[in-house]
Order: C-alpha cells, then structure tokens, then sequence
C-alpha cells in the first residue's frame, strides 16, 4: 500500500479531501430519489401515465448498475479523476435535458442519461479503497457513506417541499447548479490516486473473470445486493404506498420517504466506530440479522389489515440502520479480494447490486396496484432480507471452515 500524505482540501498534491468524496457520493444519491414526492405532477404535467412516469426510477436504476461495468476497468485504465470529470460533465448536460424536455419520452431519455452519474459512487468508494487497508477502508467508506446517507434523509423532504411551492422542474435546477458546482470542485481537489494502468482497455476487462471465479467476492458481492435490495424494492414502491394507501401529500411523503436515510446515518456511524474492531464478516451478519428483524412489524400489521404510515416507515428506519453496517463493510469486503482491481470490483459489484435493485424496484411497481395495501411491498422487502442474511451465514461458515 503506498503511503499518502494528509488530505488538504483544494490541493490537488495530496489526495482528495473526505468532504469531495462525500459530496460525489451525496449527488449520486440525491439524483437518485430527490424528485419521487413529483412523480404524480410530473405525470399530469406531461399528461402520462404514472406507472409511464415511474418507470424513470427503474430504468434509471438499470442504465446506472449497466454502466458501473465499464466504470471500473475504464477507471483502473485511465485514472479516477478524469472519468470523474467527464462523468460530471455529462450528468450537467443530462438534467439540463431533463428540465427542458418538452413530453414525457424526451424526458425519459434524458432521465436514463443522468444515469452517468454512477461513476460519482463507484470511483469514490475506489478512492478510499486506493488509499486505506481493508479494515480501514470500511471504517472510512463508512464515515463517507455516513455523509452520503445525510442526503437520501433530506432530499425528498427537499424535493415534496420544492414540488408544492415550485413544481417538479426545481430539483432539477437544484441538481444542475450542484452538479456545476461540485465539477468545480473536483478540478480543484481531486488528486489522482490511481496512476493509469498499462494494459489495455481490452486487457482491463478480461480481468472480470479474476474477481468471478472469487467465492469471497461473490459472498460479499451478494450480500451487498440482497440486502440494499429491500431498499430498492421500497424506492420503487413506497411513492405509491405512501399517496394511494396512506394518502400522504407530497410533502408529507418526503419527510416520511426520510425514514430509511435516518437509519442508515447511524448505521454508517457504527460501521466508521466499530469496524476495525468487531471484523467485516461480524459487521454484516449482525447489520442483516437486524435488516430481517426490522420489518416483522410492518410485516404482522399489513397481513392483519391495521398497516400504516408510522409502522411501515418505522420499520424501514431501522432496516436503514442494518443496511448502514452491511453495505460499507460488505463494499470494503469486496474491493479488498483483489487490491489491484479495487476499481473494476467497485463497478463489478455496484453493476450487480444495481442492476437487482432496478429489476426489484420495477418488480415493487407492477406488484402495487389500485387497490393494493403495502403488503406486496412489505413481503418483498422481507423477501429480500431473509435472503441476505441466508448468503452471510454461508460466508461466515466457509470462513469457520477455512480456519480449521
């Protein structure tokens, strides 16, 4: 591991400062779900359908875990600085689409190329992984992930209030000057922390079987996925729970859509504490154990018809806190299997974390109908946790067998 000097904020001789990489994560996440309190405006403003309207989560979610693929090896190839850049660039030129769309298809399109933005969240997580060792690494992705989780807890809060007073364009302006604004900021801080490969791109990609044929990546890998896959689910499906079965307004919907973004800031804060110390493998069992746990409430009320607003987001806080202390360790766990493609594994791994979150978030939406309860989406979200903590035991008994 090379040795870095200390951080510096706009000095681009040392490596990039927390604060950078915590505002590229953020933007990520803030694109992601900022604008879901206007999707019913959105629909009528463009006279669509809202299942049509929807569907710019799940597609968006699909071209942002597609493009994480080519991120990482791209990124080992020619530095994270300038794949950073240019992605920032892009993902401008994209919202600014967005904004003057003039009918739902042209924005759609627009939609799935702010997808770009991808490489914000995978070539942050590579940094950090460029610079610390393995158990330092998660306590650091978890401090990152700790910022970055502050901005799923606001941004729908944000986006329900801009949506009543300015209408759906304003998050949309909001992430343009953001979006400018940390392109500036990343030219004035963003060190180079992964000097450019000598292979070629070809070279780069042929490298994807290494990491395959790993079963502690694949353990890491899935664990990640299952259990940020309940999140997905509920990003798909919480909009509709939220206005057509609890009846929430806009705004109401973005204070409670704050819900899981609240627990994952104090799941993050016991992963940036506790990592180093309890182990990764420790960390990810306990975080999905208490993912499982966490939405049996919810899950008791909806099947004996006495669902509501309080128990389900409730229940979804807490199952932020267990996401919080699986994902940054589960993500450290799998850039750490092969140190020398810690950029392609963080694109590897998000692509499949991603890309299931899509095709769950697109499941979520043709499962509520009119006239569903939030059972549906409870039991997928159950669905998906059981699953997560099922794939950790199996880690932690290779590993147990492996000490023998």
């Amino acid at each position: 591991m090379r040795e870095f000097p200390k951080s510096r904020l706009f000095d681009r001789a040392t490596p990039p400062h927390i604060l950078t990489l915590v505002c590229l994560t953020g933007l990520s996440a803030l694109a992601m779900n900022v604008f879901l309190p206007s999707l019913d405006g959105m629909a009528a403003y463009f006279n669509a359908e809202y299942a049509f309207i929807q569907l710019s989560v799940a597609l968006y979610l699909a071209i942002n875990g597609f493009l994480q693929l080519f991120i990482g090896p791209i990124s080992d190839k020619y530095g994270r600085r300038v794949v950073i850049l240019w992605g920032l660039g892009l993902f401008n030129l994209a919202t600014l689409g967005c904004i003057l769309a003039p009918n739902a298809e042209i924005f759609m399109i627009f939609r799935m190329l702010q997808a770009v933005i991808a490489v914000a969240m995978v070539l942050a997580r590579a940094i950090v992984r460029d610079i610390y060792p393995q158990d330092q690494a998660a306590s650091m992705l978890g401090y990152v992930t700790m910022g970055m989780s502050l901005v799923p807890m606001i941004a729908p809060a944000i986006g329900g209030v801009l949506e009543v007073r300015y209408g759906w364009h304003a998050s949309f302006w909001m992430l343009l000057a953001l979006g400018l604004a940390l392109f500036v900021i990343c030219w004035r801080d963003l060190a180079e922390t992964a000097p450019p490969s000598n292979n070629s791109l070809r070279q780069q990609f042929a490298e994807y079987p290494e990491l395959l044929r790993s079963p502690r990546f694949w353990g890491y890998c899935m664990a990640s996925a299952l259990s940020s896959g309940a999140f997905f689910a509920y990003l798909g499906g919480a909009p509709f729970v939220g206005v057509k079965v609890y009846q929430l307004s806009p705004d109401e919907l973005g204070l409670y859509f704050a819900a899981p973004g609240a627990g994952y800031f104090l799941g993050n804060f016991i992963t940036a504490r506790y990592s180093v110390r309890v182990g990764l493998t420790a960390m990810i069992f306990w975080g999905n154990a208490l993912c499982a746990v966490a939405l049996l409430p919810a899950l008791i009320l909806s099947f004996a018809g006495a669902g509501s607003a309080a128990a389900f987001f409730g229940s979804v806080m807490i199952l932020g806190i267990g996401n919080g202390m699986v994902i940054p360790n589960a993500q450290a766990g799998m850039l750490s299997v092969r140190p020398h493609l810690a950029g392609t594994a963080s694109g590897l791994g998000s692509a499949i974390m991603i890309g299931g979150g899509a095709a769950l978030s697109a499941l979520a939406g043709t499962l509520l109908k009119p006239g569903s309860t939030d059972l549906p989406l409870v039991s997928l979200m159950m669905i998906c946790c059981l699953a997560a903590l099922g794939v950790i035991l199996l880690v932690t008994r290779r590993e147990n067998r492996l000490r023998l």
